[in-house]
């Protein structure tokens, strides 16, 4: 059966890098990975936005050409980016502009073909002041509207979020014209039902606690683990080998149909990145 992780992180300089986190994902039965850059500060000294969506570009090139797996960029500036140029005495004026530069780039690789989805974009998981949050809000509208023009999902990172949150997320897709389920919000919980996501795409953290009560409600969701690949947190978030050995035991124990794991792991995933899987 085929298997997507759609939030997995690769990082050769603090974790173990693309091959090996491929390979790994592989051998449990993975096929493809959907896998957004890190933070520019993870990657090394002077590292620059248009820097760490190129690297993580590089690394889904390598892992097409020397894996089984198939790989898809998704580029974007985290939201914690702004937080830190702020701590480094950047006015929050700058800051918000170099962050809206950052977007800009990353929806020229999505047009270039270079990346499928612009992420992780969208505001804290933190307590920020009332004035960085406006721009938070102002930034992730921004993304949605590149989104719109490139014809894109965008991926959101922000606070843990229920139904009133994704109904927000929602209106601001509206307000950016941006189509509803283009919107995917990474690690989210089982809100399945489109009375609970008001039309996003709710991309489940697979945890079994997660996914059962996700699969109650229907197929309409993504799958991730939000893997870190940082080896001073072996497994962070969950492990590599996470959706493709919960799915199988879902199969195993009558959970879940293969019709069930052929559209969340294929037909959701072509549908919303407008991409073909191959397994």
């Amino acid at each position: 059966m085929p298997a997507t992780d759609n939030h997995i992180h690769v990082d050769p300089i603090n974790g173990e890098g693309p091959l090996p986190v491929a390979q790994k994902f592989h051998r449990s039965g993975g096929t493809a990975m959907i896998i957004p850059n890190k933070p520019t500060w993870t990657v090394g000294e002077g590292c620059d936005f248009e820097r760490a969506m190129e690297l993580v570009v590089g690394y889904v090139d390598r892992i097409n050409s020397e894996t089984e797996v198939q790989a898809f960029a998704v580029v974007g500036s985290h939201p914690a980016e702004l937080s830190r140029l702020l701590r480094e005495g950047t006015t929050l004026g700058d800051g918000e502009q170099l962050m809206r530069e950052a977007l800009e780039t990353a929806q020229k690789l999505v047009l270039e073909g270079q990346a499928v989805a612009m992420g992780e974009v969208g505001r804290p998981h933190y307590e920020v002041s009332p004035e960085e949050m406006e721009v938070h809000n102002r930034l992730l509208l921004y993304a949605m509207e590149l989104a719109r023009e490139a014809d894109c999902p965008v991926q959101l990172h922000t606070e843990s979020a229920g139904p009133d949150e994704f109904l927000e997320f929602a209106q601001l897709a509206d307000q950016a014209g941006l189509k509803r389920e283009k919107v995917i919000k990474h690690f989210s919980g089982p809100l399945v039902l489109p009375e609970e996501n008001h039309g996003l795409t709710p991309s489940l953290i697979s945890s079994g606690d997660v996914i059962r009560a996700g699969l109650k409600k229907g197929t309409n969701f993504l799958m991730e683990t939000d893997y870190l690949d940082d080896l001073s947190r072996p497994g962070a978030v969950l492990g590599p080998k996470t959706v493709p050995r919960r799915t199988r035991k879902l199969l195993n124990a009558g959970l879940i149909s293969e019709d069930d794991a052929y559209r969340i792991h294929v037909e959701n995933v072509e549908r919303l990145y407008a991409i073909e899987l191959d397994f």
